[in-house]
């Protein structure tokens, strides 16, 4: 990532939008958001699927579930913020990981600039690529900042987005069963 150019390009923003880039705070804020642009963003730099270390020959081939994990990323039509919870479930076909490292997979696809379409199907693709299980279903809720800050402004709407394969697409009753996990 080149910092020296988001400083050179925030200091431009900040001046023309009328901000005194004399005032102590303001004058640090070009570094600050390039750091910050480091951080929020540096999943693009990743490959998610290496965080998921497949465990083989386990016995179970019923719903793994892991609920309401909590995800940011930044819109890439308006470069604000995508706040919500996503909702995993698969059904391994001997392979299995640990559940910290789905938490992982969504944590670096969300850190890219985003959409929350594509991070769902992202998030979905990963898993069925290298778990190879029986079907997965991935359901995101997030809160866009840019119709909650701007344009319709309705603060507090959720996005839904969702994806399903596999088991989960193919027999209904199975995809019952995670949706009715899945609610709160």
């Amino acid at each position: 990532m080149d910092k020296p150019k988001i400083e050179k390009a925030i200091k431009m923003l900040l001046e023309a939008v009328g901000a005194n880039l004399k005032v102590k705070d303001i004058a640090k804020t070009p570094k600050r958001v390039a750091a910050m642009y480091e951080e929020i963003l540096a999943g693009q730099f990743k490959d998610a699927s290496s965080e998921l270390e497949v465990v083989l020959e386990q016995k179970h081939d019923e719903i793994i579930l892991l609920k309401g994990i909590p995800l940011y990323s930044l819109c890439e039509h308006h470069l604000l913020p995508f706040l919500g919870r996503a909702h995993i479930a698969y059904i391994p076909d001997k392979r299995i990981t640990g559940l910290s490292k789905i938490a992982r997979v969504v944590d670096i696809l969300a850190r890219r600039l985003q959409v929350q379409e594509r991070l769902t199907t992202e998030i979905a693709s990963v898993i069925m690529k290298k778990l190879k299980p029986k079907g997965v279903m991935v359901v995101i809720e997030a809160e866009h900042l840019c119709m909650s800050m701007r344009g319709v402004k309705k603060p507090g709407t959720l996005t839904t987005t969702s994806v399903v394969r596999g088991v989960f697409r193919t027999n209904q009753k199975t995809r019952q069963e995670a949706l009715s996990l899945m609610k709160p």
